[in-house]
Parts: C-alpha cells; sequence; structure tokens
C-alpha cells in the first residue's frame, strides 16, 4: 500500500451513507454506536469510491455466506470464502481488491460508544486489544449461529422501540460467538504445533543416532511411520531448515569428529558411514564444508 490509510469510522460511514439511505435501507442499519450489513455488498461500493486503504478505529464481525471476497487486511492479501468469519479490531488497515457478483456478507460494525454488556474484567479475550484481525473457517453450525444472531439483530433494531439493552446483549452473545471461535482456532494451532515439534524433536534424535549409516529421509520417515513428504514438509515448518540439511549437517559433523580426533583414513571414514566409495566420500565432504578429509584434518593440525 502506498497511500496513507484514510479513517474509516462511524462518523465518516454515516456521511458517505446518508445520502443514499432511500436506495439502500433493507442493506444496512446505522446510528451512532451500531451497524449491521444484512447481506447485499452494494454498500461496499460507495465505500469504495473514497480511495482505499482505510484504517478503522473500532470492531467489525464479518460472514461471509456466499461468493468470495479478496481484501487486503494489515498488509496481507486475502481470500474470504464462504463460510468463513471475519474478525477486524482497532487499528487494522483495509483495501478491498475486489468481490465476486455473487458474493452476500453479512456484519456488525461497534463503535466507541456502543453499550459493551461485560463486567469489568470480563470482556472476551478477543475484545481485549490484543487481537488486530483473524479470519477462519468454521463449521456450518457455527456459521448459521452467527447468522441467526445477525438475523435477529436486524429484526430487533427495526422495532418502533430501538431497545438498547436488548441490542447490547445480542451484540454481547455475537461477541462470545467469536471469542469462542477464536480461543478454539488458536487451541488447534498450538496443538498442531505440538505435534510439530514432538515429530521434529524426534526426527532430530533419530538422526544423530543414525546418520553415519542412514544418510536418506526415507528411513527416517519409515521409522517414524510417516510419509517423506509430510516429515519433510514438518521439519521445515517446525525449523526453518530442510530434513536433508540436518541430515547432511548431522553427518557432517560426525565426520569432522572422525577427522579431527582419529587417524583413521578417508577410505576407513568412507566405508564406515556407509558411503558408496572414498570418491563419493571426498566429493559429498568437500561441497559440504568446502575441504577435502585431507585438507580439513591438515587445518586442524596446524
Amino acid at each position: 500500500m502506498t497511500r496513507q490509510p484514510k479513517l474509516m469510522n462511524f462518523s465518516t460511514m454515516r456521511d458517505i451513507f446518508e445520502p443514499h439511505l432511500p436506495d439502500i435501507r433493507e442493506l444496512i442499519f446505522i446510528n451512532r454506536e451500531l451497524a449491521i450489513l444484512y447481506g447485499d455488498p452494494r454498500v461496499f461500493r460507495l465505500v469504495l469510491k473514497h480511495s482505499p486503504p482505510f484504517i478503522i478505529d473500532d470492531y467489525r464481525l464479518g460472514i461471509i455466506e456466499q461468493g468470495e471476497a479478496c481484501i487486503n487486511i494489515n498488509l496481507i492479501e486475502k481470500t474470504l470464502h464462504a463460510g468463513t468469519l471475519v474478525f477486524l479490531g482497532p487499528g487494522t488497515i483495509i483495501s478491498p481488491i475486489r468481490f465476486s457478483e455473487d458474493l452476500r456478507i453479512y456484519g456488525l460494525g461497534l463503535s466507541s460508544e456502543f453499550p459493551m454488556p461485560f463486567a469489568p474484567n470480563q470482556t472476551p479475550q478477543l475484545f481485549n486489544g490484543q487481537v488486530r484481525d483473524f479470519q477462519i473457517h468454521v463449521s456450518e453450525a457455527d456459521h448459521a449461529t452467527a447468522l441467526l444472531i445477525v438475523n435477529t439483530l436486524w429484526h430487533t433494531v427495526h422495532q418502533p422501540n430501538y431497545h438498547r439493552p436488548t441490542v447490547s446483549m445480542l451484540v454481547g452473545a455475537q461477541m462470545h460467538h467469536y471469542d469462542a471461535l477464536y480461543r478454539q482456532h488458536i487451541s488447534r494451532l498450538e496443538r498442531i504445533q505440538t505435534r510439530e515439534q514432538s515429530i521434529f524433536d524426534r526426527f532430530i534424535q533419530l538422526v544423530n543416532a543414525h546418520c553415519q549409516q542412514q544418510h536418506r529421509l526415507k528411513y527416517y520417515a519409515e521409522r517414524m511411520c510417516l510419509t517423506e513428504r509430510y516429515l519433510g514438509t514438518v521439519i521445515r515448518q517446525a525449523s526453518g531448515t530442510t530434513a536433508k540439511e540436518w541430515i547432511d549437517k548431522a553427518l557432517t559433523t560426525h565426520i569432522k569428529i572422525q577427522l579431527s580426533h582419529t587417524q583413521k583414513s578417508a577410505a576407513q571414514i568412507s566405508e564406515e558411514f556407509n558411503f558408496p566409495n572414498p570418491s563419493f566420500f571426498t566429493k559429498y565432504f568437500k561441497r559440504m564444508t568446502g575441504h577435502t578429509p585431507h585438507e580439513f584434518r591438515n587445518l586442524g593440525n596446524r
């Protein structure tokens, strides 16, 4: 993004929508504390005329019911598909890029004046200021629950008497729903990360124990009852280094120890370390270290 983000707060949105209210009254509700987007994304086109990117100072809770939207959120381009719940917190920078023709999106906006229905120190984790944004694809049941709450809110705010406590509690229910799904999402990620770390630790243990004889990833994958592809992916994700690089690093370290602390010949080490022949061993070691075994040994004896 090259342009300075413009503040898109409730006051700005009301100024944008007010001249068009006769045409969009069935698509959006907005007062000074609450906004509801009800399915049709046409109101986005009014906002887009004001040249994104935008920065928001409030909370936005979105539901993609149908189609998809491509949006740059906090400098990361994301494509949001049907079944996705979207959370945007204060300070989020957004720049809509494109929307599918069949997009249907529902959402809530909560201004700083909204009467939060929570006792002190009981605000849901998602709304305590530590999370900038998140987007998750949820189950049909969780998606339906979010839509049901928005539908109930839409019906409630259009009653002859706007009953603020009821509106506040309904919004609170949606906030709790999003918060619970967020915490479940984080918990799943932590479990995945814990499993990845466990796989990585086991892999390193096996490599250190068997790299002198086993130089191929296939051996370690079979020992761990995993496919080579999956093991390689997990090791890269957990460490930022490929599994082959870990094997080479451990193997090279063991060879250096032999060259530095024994009088074994390169041919002996080649055989003990299960290389096809001394020539292959020498080429491998030079490729890994920049020196032949003979050169490395001489460097250590200087």
